[in-house]
């Protein structure tokens, strides 16, 4: 009030200045998502649709005819789509008993198991692949069940990989769903199962249709873990990507590919995109106070979801790790001991690699704490744009669009990705620079697979700030930037160190892109270790298990102090 008790009006921040602020929050991301993926994917892409000719590039669609009508590209779809359909369904139904255990039931060490449950996903596919390579070979401890090469044996990783997705994606829901519905239900002489199946089911269906989906999707686009366990028998799109831009140099084959991935791709993400919504739409009916709401676990009720959970984590997510580790101190010669160990300072039997696992773990953690600095900058700024709820019809679906782009290289080829990197980067936008040759790229390429995880982490904790809290502090005059740094920065803060960790594990081990460009004097350890298992003799095998055990371990423990710092806050989701 002034001195003629007239109400003073607070300066504020010109409307252009926020306008901007957006806008540059906006165009950076996109800026690198259009450079460095979608140019690059396109690029390849278009191999398959054009031909060189001495008039220049023409159209010519007879690529998509001659690989459609192979026998051969119809098996490996089917393959690719049988693995993935019986791999969600695996998933899904061994995750529900866990997802209710880990998030709806308290008890001592829920935290250290939640940790060691979304380890696996973020493990190297190489080191997946090799542990249960180890697990199912001859002398292995499921060396009698006839896994080696197999479909059911490639299934298995698969849920191992991505059990976690659905614990997390179906926890986070159920741990804030009113448990005074189900109660009722009993009250009225339902039986547990059916209480369930009438009233807890219906309500977790998006969340289930969500993990579903993006599970469906990794699935679908498995790539080192098919390649080490699938052998000349099984693969999937991605692998045959690789096989015929590798082996045969068929770019055209692999366009087409491409395109055919591109499709169930697209589908997936179309239907995660839906089912989130409405899993979100859901959430914003519950209260937050119910999500604290958790039940002690019982020895009768929760008997059976708790017996399946420690199956599944001590059969399926424990014994490959220990499997792997234990062959790893075996020596050549059949010894036990550090043997493999010790030789990781070394290049191999007959000098298998350019560089030392020791130097190859130096380049990983370089290039990966450079990926995870781009991710999160760049993820951070879409999640940030993304969690803002505009009025008008038009900027709602522009953020719609936005957090569907980003979320596109969850599902198209890092294989496409890191060859497409090849042909399009040499000189890009003029520069004087070839970055293939610079070492630029491998971060890059690391980045842009980790980016969505980051902004999947992220986004539901910034979604879940009040907007009365930012407009109080507007009202009381703070500017756009000063809302950022006060409101969105400390609450938003609490899911950081998590998508950290997401970002660095995942990066640490990239292996679809980085194959395509890590140079062989700037490898890095997946590289490393898939080169070991593709040289003979029984010293190199032993390196490629020593060196998966380490990057096993570092993974896990980037990952564990992730979660200690995310704490029992609910956490981001995939």
């Amino acid at each position: 009030m002034d001195d003629d008790g007239r109400r003073l009006r607070r300066p504020r921040t010109p409307r252009w200045g926020a306008w901007l602020g957006w806008g540059a929050a906006v165009a950076l991301p996109l800026g690198f998502l259009a450079l460095f993926f979608a140019w690059p994917v396109v690029s390849l892409v278009l191999q398959g649709f054009f031909t060189e000719t001495a008039a220049g590039r023409v159209l010519d669609l007879s690529g998509f005819a001659e690989v459609l009508s192979q026998e051969r590209t119809w098996r490996i779809v089917g393959q690719t789509l049988a693995q993935a359909l019986t791999g969600t369904v695996l998933s899904v139904l061994l995750g529900l008993p866990g997802a209710y255990v880990l998030y709806r039931c308290r008890f001592p060490g829920r935290t250290l198991v939640r940790g060691l449950v979304t380890v696996p996903f973020v493990l190297p596919s190489v080191v997946v692949g090799v542990a249960f390579r180890a697990l199912f070979a001859p002398g292995g401890p499921l060396g009698w069940a006839g896994l080696e090469e197999s479909f059911a044996g490639i299934v298995l990783a698969l849920v191992f990989f991505n059990y976690a997705v659905v614990v997390r994606t179906v926890g986070g829901m159920w741990e804030r769903l009113d448990p005074r519905a189900e109660q009722a239900a009993r009250a009225l002489g339902a039986t547990p199962w059916r209480a369930f199946r009438t009233v807890t089911l219906p309500a977790l269906g998006p969340a289930i249709a969500s993990a579903a989906a993006v599970v469906f999707l990794f699935c679908a686009t498995a790539f080192g873990v098919v390649l080490v366990l699938g052998g000349l028998r099984y693969g999937t799109i991605e692998t045959e990507i690789w096989t015929r831009t590798t082996q045969f140099l068929d770019l055209r084959s692999a366009a087409v590919l491409s395109v055919l991935q591109l499709v169930v791709v697209a589908g997936a993400l179309l239907v995660s995109s839906r089912a989130r919504t409405r899993r979100e739409r859901a959430l914003h009916l519950t209260s937050d106070r119910v999500s604290s709401h958790r039940l002690r676990l019982r020895a009768g009720a929760d008997l059976a979801p708790a017996l399946v959970t420690l199956v599944v984590v001590a059969g399926l997510l424990v014994l490959p790790m220990a499997g792997l580790v234990a062959r790893s101190l075996r020596a050549p010669d059949g010894s036990w001991g550090l043997d493999n160990y010790v030789a990781l300072g070394t290049t191999g039997g007959r000098n298998a690699l350019s560089v030392t696992v020791w130097e190859a773990l130096g380049n990983s953690l370089r290039t990966a704490a450079w990926a995870a600095l781009i991710a999160v900058v760049v993820g951070g700024l879409v999640a940030l744009v993304v969690s803002r709820r505009p009025r008008r019809a038009g900027l709602r679906r522009a953020v719609g669009v936005l957090d569907a782009a980003f979320m596109l290289p969850l599902g198209v080829s890092a294989v496409t990705v890191g060859f497409g990197f090849l042909i399009t980067l040499d000189r890009p936008l003029g520069l004087d620079v070839d970055l293939r040759t610079s070492g630029a790229l491998v971060p890059i390429a690391q980045a842009v697979v980790a980016i969505p995880l980051v902004v999947r982490t992220m986004l539901p904790v910034l979604r879940a700030i009040d907007p009365r809290l930012r407009e109080a502090a507007a009202s009381l005059g703070a500017a756009p930037g000063r809302v950022l740094r006060t409101v969105d920065g400390p609450l938003g803060a609490r899911s950081l160190g998590l998508a950290i960790g997401f970002a660095f594990a995942v990066s640490l081990g990239e292996f679809g892109a980085t194959s395509f460009l890590a140079r062989p004097d700037t490898a890095t350890l997946p590289v490393v270790i898939y080169r070991l298992i593709g040289r003979p003799g029984a010293e190199n095998y032993g390196m490629a298990l020593a060196a998966s055990v380490v990057l096993a371990v570092l993974t896990a423990t980037v990952m564990m102090m992730a979660e200690r710092l995310r704490g029992d806050r609910p956490g981001g989701e995939f």
